[in-house]
């Protein structure tokens, strides 16, 4: 493996680099997908939105102050920030869940584009170097002019074998955001129904009694 890397010419440091990013940000993402698995509390959510439905919205809104669900910090927060806008406040706090599943995804698209690139740099490279010996007596050592091909062969080989690699995970990790991304929204609606239900039922039990 080292005298292949060293066949492949200068360029195959920069794609070590990009391989080595590519492998932190990819083992980084997969402990943060477990561990907010392992905090997911679908019960203390559908407390939230059972407090709310019943009208109790000040209970709903410390039900969930110390969990770590992204969905019932998202409501618990938007129950607590109401008074202006709970539909900004459901944004926001949205905003903030989903930017931490966000993050590191940017370098990893990336390095699915740069791979191939530096791929296509090292055989450019390699063919100028390769035809750049022809003529002369180096003519009569055929050997060298291939050597020449083989450095742009592997270079490419490398690039193009990162950004595959790259591409699974990162298209793996891009679902599990939109997924996030859904769940909150659902949320976020059906809290925002029956907050409205609550206010209207609210309103007519006031209108009754004037």
């Amino acid at each position: 493996m080292i005298q292949i890397f060293e066949k492949g010419g200068p360029i195959m440091w920069p794609l070590l680099c990009t391989s080595i990013v590519a492998l932190t940000v990819v083992i980084e993402r997969m402990i943060f997908i477990v561990r907010e698995r392992d905090r997911r509390q679908p019960k203390v959510v559908d407390g939230i939105l059972a407090s709310v439905d019943r009208g109790d919205l000040a209970a709903a809104a410390v039900l969930a102050e110390d969990s770590e669900d992204p969905v019932a910090r998202t409501l618990t927060y938007a129950l607590q920030h109401r008074e202006g806008s709970l539909s900004s406040a459901l944004l926001r706090a949205a905003s903030r869940e989903l930017r931490r599943f966000n993050r590191g995804l940017a370098v990893l698209d990336t390095i699915v584009t740069l791979a191939p690139l530096l791929g296509l740099l090292g055989t450019v490279t390699g063919m100028i170097h390769a035809f750049g010996l022809i003529g002369g007596q180096e003519l009569e050592a055929p050997t060298v002019i291939t050597g020449g091909v083989a450095e742009a062969l592997i270079a490419t080989a490398f690039g193009l074998g990162i950004a595959i690699t790259a591409l699974i995970p990162f298209n793996y990790l891009n679902a599990r955001l939109e997924e996030a991304r859904q769940e909150l929204q659902d949320a976020a609606t059906h809290l925002e129904l029956l907050v409205s239900k609550t206010g209207s039922a609210s309103r007519r039990s006031e209108a009754a009694e004037g």
